[in-house]
């Protein structure tokens, strides 16, 4: 997994001396109906200031109570990502004020968090690579400020405190990270593991995932960590790899020039491209935690751990290993049909109505996925269901319909919900018996040779690459009913046997094409014979090099009947 690609204004060699250093910290909000510490509801995109108590309003005289339901999330997100669920963890009190903020506090973990000591493996340009996690802790999140959108807003800032109290995960990775590239492969698998484990929907537009990153720099071979710098304000995953990428060539440059990086918060300014000073770093005694009065320590007995370890599902890495051993798919197949547990299922749906696997995956690939992506559909709502599906791969794979008939096919069934057997039954589709196929294929052969007698000449010439054009012309009127195969070693036959020249017929034998000519005052006949098939008669006027077809079976071998029919005249 890469990022988007961006340019780099200095040199590879000035950036080769320096290894940057990169941590990320990532908040989920975890899918619970209700808030962490009261029973208002965390519905996104109710009217301001609606979902709101005396409790997470911080009114005075009220307590919390804990959310058992937010406590289970954040320990399936902690073991999924491979960390120590600790028995005994407690809550603290982070003060700072902030306007969104009304207690004045935030009620978080510090010293005692939930979990500890996890890790992530990712993969970059073919290179696995372990990050390790640092911490996974429970927190409230506060209120959002608003500056749009509102009367007087250029003059005001708006609160809306829905937000206040919905359960959060910060999930703190150490500082294992040494390019943009590895950053974001890391948010991405984390994402991924949070949707398979159902903790969070990590909609990074409503944010139920927002992520901060720490970097610095440091002369390549140092111990020694470098000034960090906090980038806040990523929300979304190409944002992260650009701040990323800006930031570590400004403290190069910085440091280059002979200056000193400052510790600090910044915001990256997507519409500048850069990011921008926000506050001197905070550091953490300046938020003087002690332990929350009103809440009691959290107790995670062996039993509910253990618990909530088995109700994990598969996750995406041991799924797609099990994919390409189970299914015979290839490890970039795995990968795209593991992209989210929905899809996985479907693609093991497929299969189970008795589709083969790869032939179930590249019908996914290349014809599903593509439509559901221009028709902005999800593969939830995907008007094909894994069962028909299924069916079509099964008529392709067997040999009852082309793979070309069975695109046209899959384009109807997603247009109209039709099942794969009503419509090729419907529209005659089926693919020709092998005696229906050998008289086929030479008929529809002579109408192209017929259509383009110039392309012999062509290739009696050595100008072989026009086979392919009569090809193209043979499996159009075949109208994708008898397989390209069939088409080309006929054609390859007749081709070569008639690649000289000869002044009176094309060949003579039983397996060739004769032509022969009939004269007449105004109009000369050709007729080609195919033993065993029809005759194909065409009429040309002498003033006109064109060909016109009228009926490849009008005339048959037992029949000397002619077609009287002729053409439009054509004007000058």
């Amino acid at each position: 997994m890469t990022k988007f690609a961006t340019e780099s204004a200095m040199s590879p060699e000035l950036l080769a001396k320096y290894e940057p250093v990169i941590g990320l910290e990532v908040h989920v909000q975890l899918l619970t109906k209700t808030k962490i510490f009261c029973g208002c509801s965390t519905r996104f995109g109710d009217s301001p200031n609606s979902n709101v108590c005396p409790v997470c309003l911080g009114l005075p005289g009220t307590l919390p109570v804990l959310n058992k339901r937010a406590v289970e999330m954040a320990m399936r997100a902690a073991l999924a990502i491979n960390c120590t669920v600790h028995e005994h963890s407690r809550f603290a009190r982070k003060n700072y004020f902030y306007p969104d903020l009304p207690k004045g506090y935030q009620i978080s973990q510090f010293e005692l968090p939930l979990a500890t000591g996890g890790w992530l493996e990712i993969e970059v340009h073919g290179e696995k690579k372990r990050i390790g996690i640092t911490r996974l802790h429970l927190e409230e999140d506060a209120g959002k400020s608003l500056h749009d959108g509102f009367p007087h807003s250029d003059e005001k800032t708006y609160v809306d405190f829905n937000r206040c109290g919905t359960p959060l995960s910060e999930i703190v990775s150490e500082p294992d990270m040494r390019t943009s590239d590895e950053a974001y492969a890391y948010l991405t698998t984390l994402r991924q593991i949070l949707l398979y484990t159902g903790v969070s929907d990590v909609n990074m537009e409503e944010g139920s995932l927002r992520c901060d990153a720490n970097v610095s720099v440091r002369l390549r071979g140092a111990k020694e960590f470098g000034t960090k710098v906090e980038v806040k304000n990523l929300n979304s995953f190409r944002y992260l790899a650009k701040a990323l990428d800006y930031e570590i060539e400004r403290h190069i440059g910085i440091i280059e020039s002979g200056g000193r990086i400052s510790q600090e918060t910044r915001l990256w300014n997507q519409a500048a491209n850069r990011t921008d000073p926000m506050r001197s770093k905070e550091k953490a005694h300046d938020y003087r935690y002690f332990p929350e009065p009103d809440l009691l320590p959290v107790h995670v007995s062996p039993a509910w751990r253990d618990e909530v370890l088995r109700s994990l599902p598969e996750l995406p890495a041991a799924k797609r290993t099990r994919f390409v051993s189970a299914y015979g798919i290839t490890p970039y197949d795995a990968e795209v049909l593991t992209g989210s547990q929905e899809l996985a299922d479907y693609f093991e749906s497929v299969v189970k109505a008795g589709a083969p696997g790869k032939a179930a995956a590249n019908w996914m690939q290349t014809e599903l996925l593509r439509r559901l992506n221009d028709s902005g559909k999800e593969i939830t709502a995907s008007p094909v269901k894994p069962a028909a599906l299924g069916e079509l791969v099964v008529l392709v794979d067997s040999g009852k319909i082309t793979g070309a008939v069975g695109k046209k096919v899959f384009a109807t069934m997603f247009e109209s919900g039709r099942s794969a057997a009503e419509i090729v039954t419907a529209e005659g589709l089926q693919s020709m018996v092998d005696s229906e196929a050998v008289k086929a294929v030479k008929e529809i052969l002579a109408t192209a040779m017929l259509a383009h007698l110039e392309r012999l000449d062509q290739f009696r010439e050595g100008k072989t690459a026009v086979s392919k054009s009569l090809m193209g012309d043979a499996m159009k009127l075949a109208k994708g009913r008898i397989k390209a195969q069939a088409f080309q070693s006929e054609l390859d036959a007749h081709l070569t046997s008639n690649a000289a020249p000869n002044s009176g017929s094309l060949g003579s034998t039983s397996s060739q094409i004769t032509l022969e000519w009939g004269k007449g005052s105004e109009a000369q006949r050709l007729s080609v014979q195919l033993p065993g098939t029809s005759v194909a008669v065409i009429q040309f006027k002498r003033e006109y090099p064109e060909l016109w077809l009228f009926n490849q079976s009008a005339v048959t071998s037992e029949s000397n009947e002619t077609v009287t029919k002729k053409p439009d005249e054509k004007e000058d």
